[in-house]
C-alpha cells in the first residue's frame, strides 16, 4: 500500500513539473491592437500636436489600422506615426501589411508605396512639432513598382547608426535580401529585437536583414543632414546622446503618402522575471525584470 502512494505521489510530482514546465514555455504573445479602436496608440503627425489625427490619416476599419488620405487634397509634409504607448527593450514583433490603391498627390516619388514601422523609437511627445521621422530604426516596407526588384524589410536610420558584419554601415537605408512583393498581397512582417545588441528582419519567415550595436548618431537622414535640419525637438540634447547605444523605445507605424493596411498586430515580450521559482517565470526570456516575479502563496 506504502509503496502503491510513493507511486502515486511520485507520478503526480512529475505531472505537476511537466505542466509547470509547459506553461513556462508557452510563449504568450500579445495584441497590441484591439480591433475596434485606436485606444493604446498616440499620433504625432509633422506640423500638428500629438494625437491631432489631422484628416483622419489613421483610422480603423474592419479589424485593420489604415493609413489613408480620402480627406487629402494634396499630400506636402504630413509625415505622420502611430506610437505604441509602452516602450519595449527585448521583444519579437509580428505583422501583416499591405499597400492599397495609389499614392496621395504630392507625395514623393520615393514615398510610392513605402512605409514601414520603427523600432526603439523616441515618444510621440518628445518630437518637434514639425519633425518629420522619430529617432528610431525603421524596418521599412515597399512594396513593388510591377517591374524590376524592391525589396522589403529594409533597415532606415533617421538619428542613428548600426554595424552590419561588424562594421559601420553608414547608408541611411540598407535594403534587405527579400524578395519583391507586387500588387496590394498581405506580407508577413517580424523583427525580433534584443536590446541594444543585434535585431533580425523576417519576411515571410525569412531572415532578410540583420545588425548589430545600434547607437544615436550618424546625421538625422545621413550624416549631411543634421538634427536640426529634420526639426527635431531638443537638438541639443540629441547632439549630445551621439555614439549613445539604443537599446529601448517605442513601437510606431509610419504613414508617408501611400495607403497602407496593418492588422494582427502582436508582440513577444522577452524580458520578464526569469526565477523558475516564481508563477510567471518564462522559460524564454533572455532579459530579466525580476520586479515583476510573482509567488504563489505556500
Amino acid at each position: 500500500m506504502i509503496q502503491k502512494l510513493s507511486l502515486l505521489l511520485l507520478t503526480l510530482s512529475i505531472s505537476i513539473t511537466a505542466q509547470a514546465q509547459k506553461s513556462a514555455d508557452k510563449e504568450e504573445w500579445q495584441s497590441l491592437f484591439n480591433g475596434k479602436d485606436l485606444t493604446g496608440w498616440d499620433i504625432k503627425i509633422a506640423g500638428h500636436k500629438v494625437n491631432d489625427n489631422y484628416k483622419n490619416t489613421f483610422l480603423v476599419e474592419d479589424d485593420m489600422i489604415r493609413v489613408n488620405y480620402k480627406e487629402y487634397d494634396k499630400f506636402t509634409t504630413e509625415y505622420g506615426h502611430m506610437y505604441y504607448h509602452k516602450p519595449y527593450s527585448h521583444y519579437k514583433i509580428r505583422l501583416q501589411y499591405r499597400f492599397t490603391g495609389n499614392q496621395v498627390p504630392g507625395g514623393a516619388s520615393w514615398n510610392v508605396r513605402n512605409s514601414g514601422i520603427m523600432l526603439h523609437s523616441q515618444s510621440a511627445a518628445s518630437l518637434g512639432i514639425d519633425q518629420d521621422f522619430p529617432i528610431s530604426l525603421e524596418m521599412q516596407y515597399l512594396g513593388g513598382l510591377g517591374s524590376g526588384e524592391r525589396n522589403t524589410g529594409n533597415l532606415c536610420t533617421p538619428g542613428t547608426i548600426v554595424d552590419i558584419d561588424g562594421k559601420l554601415a553608414e547608408a541611411h537605408c540598407i535594403n534587405s535580401t527579400s524578395k519583391t512583393y507586387n500588387g496590394d498581397q498581405w506580407v508577413n512582417a517580424e523583427a525580433i529585437v534584443l536590446g541594444d545588441s543585434i535585431i533580425y528582419h523576417l519576411i515571410e519567415g525569412d531572415t532578410v536583414l540583420v545588425y548589430t550595436n545600434p547607437r544615436v548618431g550618424g546625421g538625422y537622414v545621413g550624416k549631411n543632414h543634421t538634427f536640426k535640419d529634420g526639426k527635431v525637438g531638443n537638438e541639443a540634447e540629441w547632439i549630445k546622446k551621439d555614439g549613445t547605444k539604443l537599446g529601448s523605445g517605442y513601437i510606431a507605424l509610419q504613414a508617408e503618402s501611400h495607403p497602407i493596411d496593418f492588422r494582427n498586430i502582436e508582440l513577444l515580450n522577452l524580458k520578464g522575471c526569469m526565477d523558475p521559482k516564481a508563477a510567471n517565470y518564462k522559460s524564454y526570456y533572455i532579459a530579466a525584470d525580476n520586479s515583476t516575479c510573482t509567488y504563489k502563496k505556500k
